[in-house]
């Protein structure tokens, strides 16, 4: 199986997860959705572009800054994740915004359509992101913008890394070649920078957003959702022995529980938020 297959399978296998846990999900990251509406001065009545958007956010956030007079698109490689953010969006009684299964690589749009164009956490798993930033301003308005939430380090994240700081010991991660498709990818500042300029993006610029991502759930309930989360965490931890796990499910969670305050979980978070004009 190809590499980009086996993305496809392990997305697909996620879609479940992320449409049960839709609500958590959407907390989580709500600060970042925001953050990229402003950042591709996102207002009613426009049509706005989501590539990779997942279960559909932040599509259908954004569906709501819009307004019946706008339309927000949501594309995603991923049969499951479109369907579960068709449901979604029809559940909301959001007519305003559909889903489409499309390729960042291929988007099945004329040129010069949308009003903006954003891609939260969605850039650094394209098989060519160079490629996928040249599609996203093909369908993009001259003067208008388009926008990128990319994590910064991930010991910057400890929602990421406190975690792995626990497991990578006992259960170490493959080593990845260099710009393999991954969540840091594109953490060093001015990288996807120089990404957005060879794809033909204009005024460039860059911004670290800090917030804290709060999860409504206790040290044992986090880590039943991390293990859900994700499927490559559980194979890796499906290599121990059950003295073993218990182990890393106890250091896990005494690690979890530095984070707690006010009766729930908040770890801060770094991410980039990388814009450009066409």
């Amino acid at each position: 199986m190809s590499h980009a297959n086996s993305e496809t399978v392990r997305w697909s296998n996620a879609a479940p997860f992320w449409d049960k846990h839709r609500g958590t999900i959407e907390r989580l990251f709500r600060p970042v959705s925001d953050a990229l509406v402003e950042e591709a001065e996102v207002v009613p009545g426009m049509s706005v572009l989501d590539v990779a958007t997942g279960q559909g956010e932040p599509a259908l956030r954004i569906a709501e800054v819009l307004g019946s007079r706008g339309e927000v698109v949501g594309v995603d490689h991923v049969d499951g994740m479109i369907e579960a953010a068709k449901g979604e969006a029809a559940r909301r009684s959001l007519g305003h915004a559909r889903f489409e299964v499309a390729a960042a690589n291929s988007l099945p749009f004329p040129d010069n359509h949308f009003d903006a164009v954003v891609c939260r956490f969605g850039i650094m798993f394209f098989p060519s992101p160079a490629g996928g930033a040249r599609e996203m301003l093909r369908v993009l308005k001259p003067g208008k913008m388009l926008a990128f939430a990319v994590w910064h380090f991930a010991e910057n994240n400890p929602f990421h890394s406190v975690l792995a700081r626990v497991v990578d010991p006992v259960v170490p991660p493959q080593v990845l070649p260099p710009d393999a498709p991954d969540a840091f990818r594109f953490a060093a500042p001015g990288k996807l920078i120089r990404v957005l300029e060879e794809a033909g993006a204009a005024n460039s610029r860059e911004r670290m957003l800090q917030f804290s991502i709060k999860a409504a759930m206790s040290a044992e309930e986090f880590w039943s959702f991390r293990l859900e989360w994700s499927g490559i965490l559980r194979d890796r931890l499906a290599t121990l022995s059950p003295e073993q796990f218990a182990e890393v499910k106890e250091k896990a969670l005494a690690s979890f529980r530095q984070f707690t305050a006010d009766g729930e979980l908040s770890f801060p978070a770094e991410v980039l938020l990388v814009s450009a004009r066409k």
